[in-house]
C-alpha cells in the first residue's frame, strides 16, 4: 500500500471470497525466541512478515544470532543452546510486546548487559510485575525513566536457586509467557506462581504448546503455578506458524456481516479446528450473535444464520472477554449491527495495550452513532436507530486493530475514512488489499 494520511472506504455493498491469513504474530515471535535459544538449527515456515517480526529478528541478530530468510521460504535459525554470542547491546523493540518482555525477561536472565527501548507508547506500557518478579529471581534490572516502564537497563543476573518467582497475572499475561519461556536455558528448574486471576490464558496456553515442540514441558496447576524444567530447548527442525487467529476475526465479522444482505461467506485459511490459538473461539462468538460458522482443518467459513438473515440484524450479545480481549474490538464494531445494546465485559487489559482501547473504542464507535457507555473493564454499545453515520473519520491512535475493526464499518453501506492506515503493518501490511479483494 502507497503511503497516505488517510484511507476512503466506499460503501460496500457485500463481501464474498476466500482470505490467505499472514502468520500469526504471537506464535511468529515465540518461536523466533525459541528457537533462538535452542540447541541446533530450526527452519521456520510461513513465518509472520509484519514490523513486529521484522523488530524480533533486528534484535536476535543485534544478539548475534544468526537468522537467514530464504527466497520465499522459511527462515532458518541457528541455535545458540541458551547463550547469545553478544553480552552488550542496545536494542529497540518499537512497541511490540511481544518482543519487548520476553527479551526482558530472557536477559534479565543472562550474564550480560543490554539496553531496551521501545517507542513512546512502549514506554507508557507498565512492566513493574514483570520486573519484580525478575528482580526476585536475581535480575539485575534499572528504570531509565519512570519506575514501573521502559525503558530498561539491564545487568548481569545473580540467580538465586530454588526460590519461587511470584508474579501478577491481571496485567498482561505476557508476563508470564516471558518468565516461563526465559528459565529453561537457565539450567535450572523453578517455579512460577501467579498472584490474582490470569488473564488471556489462551495466549499463556500458546506459549506452553510451542514451548513442549521445543523440548519444555512446563507442568501446571489451575493455572496458578507452573513447574518449568531447567534442561533448555532443543530445536525440532522445522516448525509451521499457523495463520492469524486474530486477523481472522476481522474477515469472519465481514462474512456474518454482509450475510445480513445477501453476501457472504467469507472463509479465511491457515487456521482451523485444530488450532492452538485462543481467538480461534471468536468463531463461537460470531455463532452466538447468529452466524453460521464451519470449519476444517485448516480454515473456517462464516456467513450469517438463517434467522439473522431474515431479521437482518445480529443477535446482541453480553459476554466476558477476558480470555480473547484482542478479538473483542471486532465484537464491539459487530455489536453496531446487533438487534440491540451489548455487552463487552472484562476487557480492563485494553487500557495497556497499543493504546487505552476503551477509551479509542468508545470515541470511535459513537463517530459511528452508537451510543457507548464506557467502564474500567467494560463497553456497552447501543447501535444507532437509523443506521450508521455516514462519512465518519476513524482515529486509529496508531494502533493497528483499530484501523481493522473499523473497516467493517463500509459494511454499513456508509464511506467511512481510516486516518493512519499504515498503522496495520505492524502484524498485517497488506491488510486493506485483502479486505477490499472481498467487495463484490
Amino acid at each position: 500500500m502507497p503511503p497516505m494520511d488517510t484511507l476512503e472506504l466506499a460503501p460496500i455493498a457485500r463481501a464474498a471470497g476466500t482470505v490467505r491469513l499472514p502468520g500469526s504474530k504471537s506464535i511468529s515471535n515465540r518461536v523466533l525466541l525459541l528457537a533462538a535459544l535452542a540447541r541446533g538449527e530450526c527452519r521456520v515456515h510461513d513465518l509472520l512478515e509484519a514490523d513486529d517480526t521484522r523488530v524480533m529478528l533486528d534484535a536476535l541478530r543485534a544478539l548475534g544470532v544468526r537468522c537467514e530468510p530464504g527466497a520465499g521460504g522459511p527462515v532458518s535459525v541457528s541455535g545458540t543452546g541458551g547463550h547469545f554470542p553478544v553480552e552488550s547491546a542496545d536494542l529497540y523493540l518499537g512497541n511490540a510486546g511481544t518482543a519487548f518482555r520476553p527479551l526482558t525477561a530472557v536477559l534479565a536472565l543472562a550474564q550480560g548487559r543490554y539496553r531496551l527501548t521501545g517507542t513512546a507508547r512502549m514506554h507508557e506500557r507498565p512492566i513493574g510485575d514483570l520486573v519484580d518478579a525478575l528482580r526476585a529471581a536475581g535480575a539485575d534490572i534499572e528504570y531509565l525513566g519512570r519506575e514501573g516502564f521502559p525503558p530498561l537497563a539491564i545487568g548481569p543476573a545473580r540467580p538465586r536457586p530454588d526460590a519461587p518467582i511470584s508474579v501478577r497475572g491481571n496485567v498482561s499475561s505476557q508476563f508470564v509467557t516471558a518468565l516461563l519461556m526465559a528459565l529453561p536455558p537457565t539450567g535450572r528448574g523453578a517455579t512460577i506462581t501467579v498472584e490474582g486471576e490470569l488473564i488471556s490464558k489462551p495466549y499463556v496456553e500458546i506459549t506452553l504448546n510451542l514451548m513442549r515442540r521445543f523440548g519444555a514441558d512446563v507442568e501446571r496447576s489451575d493455572w496458578r503455578r507452573f513447574e518449568v524444567p531447567g534442561g533448555g530447548y532443543a530445536s525440532p527442525g522445522d516448525i509451521y506458524v499457523e495463520g492469524d487467529a486474530s486477523a481472522a476475526s476481522y474477515f469472519l465479522a465481514a462474512g456474518a456481516i454482509s450475510g445480513l444482505t445477501g453476501g457472504g461467506p467469507v472463509r479465511v485459511e491457515g487456521v482451523g479446528r485444530d488450532s492452538i490459538q485462543g481467538d480461534a473461539r471468536f468463531a463461537a462468538v460470531l455463532e452466538r450473535m447468529g452466524a453460521a460458522i464451519s470449519w476444517g482443518d485448516n480454515w473456517i467459513e462464516a456467513d450469517a444464520g438463517p434467522a439473522a438473515r431474515a431479521r437482518g440484524r445480529l443477535s446482541a450479545i453480553d459476554m466476558d472477554f477476558n480470555a480473547i480481549p484482542d478479538v473483542a474490538m471486532t465484537a464491539a464494531v459487530a455489536a453496531l449491527f446487533a438487534d440491540g445494546p451489548s455487552a463487552i465485559r472484562n476487557i480492563g487489559s485494553w487500557r495497556v495495550k497499543e493504546t487505552d482501547r476503551i477509551a479509542a473504542m468508545a470515541a470511535e464507535l459513537a463517530k459511528l452513532g452508537a451510543t457507548v457507555e464506557a467502564g474500567a473493564d467494560d463497553l456497552r454499545i447501543t447501535p444507532p436507530a437509523g443506521g450508521l453515520t455516514p462519512h465518519a473519520t476513524i482515529d486509529t491512535y496508531d494502533d493497528h486493530r483499530m484501523a481493522m475493526c473499523f473497516s467493517l464499518a463500509a459494511l454499513g453501506g456508509v464511506p467511512v475514512r481510516i486516518n493512519d492506515p499504515q498503522c496495520v503493518a505492524k502484524t498485517f501490511p497488506d491488510y486493506f488489499e485483502a479486505f477490499a479483494r472481498l467487495a463484490r
